[in-house]
């Protein structure tokens, strides 16, 4: 039961502190200037590939994003310096870009990281804004060009993931390192686990539920409709 009382007290918290992560958010010009300038850029990308955005569609990515908070909510363990694991937050994410191919998966991405950086800010820098973010979340739809190996590309998104957090990491947390330590070490030591432990959540959750008929059956209700 008091994993259940930790994550009544995480909500709490987040919700208490909504207004001061908008404030910090706010705080930072540079950083909104440098996010807006990635959101214009996936929105030529979408329209070069010209994406019927169906009501389905949006629903399904909505949906999507709702389960991937909740679960970003469910942490198991929160990292001083901002991330987090949690319980499969990732999941929701790879399936849209499983269903509607790596496009949609790299804007559902982007957008999850955009709610990511509202729930639990940490801003030193605009650079730092992008790799701790809406980069590592758009990797996450890389999965959608492994259709076949599903697997494989879980790991491989992660792995995407990682080197995102991992250069940030070296270029802006190095000044956490205990004396002695390498920041490349202290950045593998802290967000390997974050990242790793994360995955094989993920990898165990595909390998568990009936993926290739979840997808299958959503991709065929698309055509229907």
């Amino acid at each position: 039961m008091s994993i259940f009382n930790d994550w009544s007290v995480q909500f709490s918290e987040l919700i208490q502190k909504f207004p001061q992560n908008i404030q910090d958010i706010a705080a930072s010009p540079m950083s909104i200037a440098t996010l807006i300038g990635c959101i214009l850029l996936l929105v030529v990308l979408v329209k070069a590939k010209k994406i019927q955005f169906t009501p389905q569609l949006i629903a399904r990515i909505g949906i999507a994003l709702a389960l991937a908070t909740v679960l970003k909510m469910l942490r198991i363990y929160h990292f001083p310096q901002g991330g987090s694991i949690t319980l499969g937050s990732m999941v929701p994410i790879m399936l849209i870009a499983l269903m509607y191919g790596p496009e949609i998966g790299f804007l559902t991405g982007f957008l999850y990281g955009i709610i990511t950086l509202i729930l639990d800010p940490y801003i030193l820098s605009p650079i730092q804004v992008l790799f701790d973010y809406p980069l590592p979340f758009t990797a996450l739809g890389v999965v959608g060009f492994f259709k076949n190996k599903k697997l494989l590309g879980v790991g491989i998104a992660a792995f995407v993931r990682f080197i995102c957090h991992f250069i940030s990491g070296v270029a802006f947390f190095g000044s956490y390192a205990p004396d002695g330590m390498s920041p490349v070490v202290y950045s593998v030591i802290v967000n390997g686990p974050m990242v790793g432990i994360e995955a094989i959540i993920c990898l165990v959750i595909f390998a568990v539920l009936p993926m290739e008929r979840i997808v299958h059956a959503s991709s065929t209700n698309a055509i229907t409709n």
